[in-house]
């Protein structure tokens, strides 16, 4: 399946990449990228791989999220023809931010 990212998705990661150079080095922003790259294919030859979103469970659209590197997840969930990438969320940030994020998502369906 085609893995598709929204734009704040997209802006997430260019952030996370950005603080990465900044801090730690472009070798270790590029490792980064590969890795987040890595799970992208992961997740679009087989969508049912990311385990159910703990915080998005009382919802009714199925948030799945993959962990990558340890602080930093892509939370998603199966359209019909697609995969929708709603988040590139930092772990250590408050939870619910993202529970209003995918509300406002389900809110536009």
């Amino acid at each position: 399946m085609k893995v598709r990212w929204n734009r704040q998705s997209k802006e997430q990661l260019r952030q996370t990449a950005h603080y990465i150079r900044e801090e730690f080095g472009g070798k270790a922003m590029d490792e980064f990228m590969q890795a987040v790259q890595h799970i992208n294919k992961l997740i679009a030859d087989n969508p049912n791989l990311g385990s159910a979103e703990p915080f998005l469970t009382d919802l009714p659209t199925q948030y799945r999220s993959i962990v990558v590197r340890h602080l930093n997840k892509i939370v998603y969930h199966i359209e019909d023809s697609y995969i929708k990438v709603i988040a590139f969320w930092d772990t250590r940030r408050e939870p619910n931010k993202l529970y209003e994020q995918a509300i406002a998502l389900d809110e536009k369906k």
